[in-house]
């Protein structure tokens, strides 16, 4: 009797969500297995990769990954360009750090003006990432889905504390929302549930688990999406099934082991960070991410090549 691989039966499927506007608009979601089970169910379409951009030079990256983009770090909209043209970004993650009441707290009409000039400059979906201080992004994220009306941007984070008033901008302007919750299961299908009733449609919502870097959470963070997964696709929990992105680029190259120089016991720096970043985007993967935030071309570039062959 032929050996029979066992199949897990599943009842769920993953909605399917547009990011951006146009010919190069992408969709992501759509599984009805588990990730690259293609065995089992279908994958419609592949994980996406975004490039992170700045709207100010960072002061805290380490010489590998500011070296890719040295030549563009003051200017964001070449930034952009430059991550689209020559490293084939998917999407455009703006992370607008210098709106953060913690550092430079730049007033939100400037940072709401490089927004929209990023947004208008590419033909792929971009993703506008806030400070991460509720209160800041709920004016912040307002004013940018009001500036870039009509464009399906992806405003975040959208948090507890803001999700009805960065919410209704959505609604309102026709942009998705990343609904961001701390690594909780619990807290993650709750601010699904609040988005829902507040109107925000399942067509413009997908979710960040909040992201651990490798040997910094990583664990608590693919535990969480697994189990997200599992809720969705075997047990039918409609608020729990949204496609997944995951903003990682941060969470690795802030590391003492990304930033430490070359030394015999950990080897060539370059090499070290970005192998943390594409073995974490590998992890990020198989727990359920259909879009990755990234930042080095090369940790890019080795994601892709396992993504192509797990397409396969």
């Amino acid at each position: 009797m032929a050996f029979a691989i066992p199949k897990t039966t599943y009842t769920g499927k993953i909605k399917e969500v547009v990011l951006g506007k146009g010919p190069k608009a992408i969709t992501v979601g759509g599984e009805t297995s588990y990730p690259f089970h293609l065995f089992e169910g279908e994958m419609p379409h592949p994980p996406r990769i975004a490039i992170e951009v700045y709207d100010t030079p960072p002061d805290d990256w380490s010489e590998a990954s500011l070296e890719p983009y040295r030549d563009v770090l003051s200017d964001p909209v070449a930034w952009a360009k430059k991550a689209a043209a020559v490293y084939g970004a998917d999407l455009i993650a703006l992370q607008l750090v210098s709106t953060d009441p913690n550092g430079l707290n730049k007033p939100s009409d400037q940072a709401t003006e490089t927004a929209k000039k990023v947004a208008a400059a590419v033909d792929i979906p971009v993703i506008v990432n806030g400070s991460g201080s509720p209160e800041k992004d709920a004016e912040l994220l307002r004013k940018v889905a009001e500036a870039c009306d009509g464009m399906n941007l992806v405003v975040s984070p959208v948090v507890v504390d803001n999700y009805k008033q960065i919410g209704a901008g959505a609604i309102a302007y026709k942009h998705t929302v990343a609904a961001n919750s701390p690594i909780d299961i619990n807290l993650a299908k709750q601010l699904n549930i609040l988005l829902g009733n507040l109107g925000v449609p399942d067509g413009q919502m997908i979710v960040d688990p909040t992201t651990g870097g490798l040997g910094y959470g990583i664990e608590y963070t693919y535990s969480v999406m697994e189990r997200d997964r599992m809720a969705a696709l075997t047990q039918q929990d409609e608020r729990l099934q949204f496609p997944i992105i995951c903003n990682l680029a941060k969470e690795i190259w802030k590391t003492k082991e990304a930033k430490a120089e070359d030394s015999p016991l950990m080897g060539n720096a370059a090499k070290r960070g970005v192998l943390m970043e594409a073995i974490t985007a590998q992890l990020l993967l198989l727990a359920g991410a259909d879009v990755l935030i990234m930042r080095h071309p090369e940790a890019i570039r080795l994601v892709r090549g396992m993504i192509a062959d797990l397409m396969a």
